[in-house]
């Protein structure tokens, strides 16, 4: 037998991907935001998707940008990771606050990226469009770039800890690489 789950909460059946740090800037201004709600889109060009509510201030700094990096963390900076994504940047300066470290883009992107995380994607706003209460945003990939020895063609599940999000306050970890 199966219990029904709200409309409301029927996404958190599929938000089983790695949770991203997405870092946004915009003249002195530059925000982090965490998210779980993010897609591949094409190889051919290199295109992703995120989606960002409305209000988040993340949301206003992209938009006038129009650029992000998206920055992928490992467990070790989960305490980080939730404070990005439960305060907002417009009260707070979160790289400071979580005193992660900010780093100039490799190309050229004027948003910084987050050096504490193992990976990171340097994009370019290629569109932007409104579904409900949020704005999604197709970036092209421009720059990328893994710690190395963590990834080849995969991550190095042994080497490393991606974080998941399961809803609310529950997070789980990657584990075990399977094979088939």
């Amino acid at each position: 037998m199966k219990a029904e789950i709200t409309r409301q909460r029927a996404t958190r059946l599929l938000s089983s991907g790695n949770v991203i740090m997405v870092s946004s800037a915009y003249k002195d201004r530059a925000n982090i935001i965490t998210l779980a709600w993010k897609t591949p889109l094409s190889h051919n060009p290199p295109l992703i998707g995120i989606s960002i509510a409305k209000t988040h201030f993340s949301c206003e700094l992209i938009e006038k940008s129009e650029e992000f990096i998206v920055n992928i963390p490992e467990l070790e900076i989960l305490d980080k990771v939730v404070f990005c994504g439960s305060v907002s940047g417009r009260q707070v300066d979160k790289f400071k606050e979580t005193k992660l470290n900010p780093l100039k883009a490799n190309r050229l992107i004027k948003t910084p990226l987050i050096a504490d995380c193992i990976g990171n994607l340097e994009c370019y706003v290629r569109d932007v469009r409104e579904f409900g209460d949020h704005k999604f945003f197709v970036g092209e990939i421009i720059y990328a770039q893994a710690e190395e020895g963590m990834f080849e063609q995969t991550w190095d599940v042994d080497k490393m800890r991606l974080i998941y999000h399961l809803g609310g306050a529950f997070f789980t970890s990657s584990g075990q690489m399977i094979r088939v």
